[in-house]
């Protein structure tokens, strides 16, 4: 797989039968298919718990909701400690993918029913992340991915 940038770290990868590879989600607790969009995945969620000081308890991968009349799923979503709601939502894309408007359109219609206070879209390459402001329905991106001390 193509290297991210994002801190390496000893990801779990076992062969599957076919000659397809398999890594463990330690969010979702059980392998699953090895595709250029969960390197990222696990890269990412590996950099928010152990460099961003993110609690995994509070993280969640392939979050199903409605949308419009169809099931689809947030990539990952951080829940705040307070009824669980969303504070953050989480788009990946493979490293080969730019990340294009439609990408961030995407993530944003997640998030109008989700209405997390933070949307990050990344390829782990490139990294964004916006600050939304539901009351005034404004948004700022940010220059990093904030510390999860650092959220508002």
């Amino acid at each position: 797989m193509k290297p991210l940038n994002l801190p390496p770290f000893a990801i779990r990868i076992s062969q599957g039968a076919g000659n397809t590879h398999r890594v463990f989600d330690p969010l979702r607790k059980r392998w699953v298919k090895l595709t250029p969009e969960e390197w990222v995945r696990q890269h990412f969620t590996n950099f928010l718990v152990h460099h961003k000081h993110y609690p995994a308890t509070l993280l969640a991968n392939e979050v199903g909701l409605s949308l419009n009349g169809s099931i689809r799923r947030c990539d990952t979503v951080l829940y705040n400690r307070e009824g669980l709601l969303p504070r953050m939502i989480i788009e990946y894309k493979a490293a080969h993918v730019a990340i294009t408007e439609a990408v961030f359109r995407q993530v944003c219609a997640y998030n109008s029913q989700l209405k997390a206070d933070y949307v990050v879209v990344t390829n782990g390459i490139n990294h964004y992340v916006c600050m939304i402001d539901h009351a005034n329905q404004t948004y700022c991106y940010l220059p990093a991915i904030p510390d999860y001390t650092e959220l508002k």
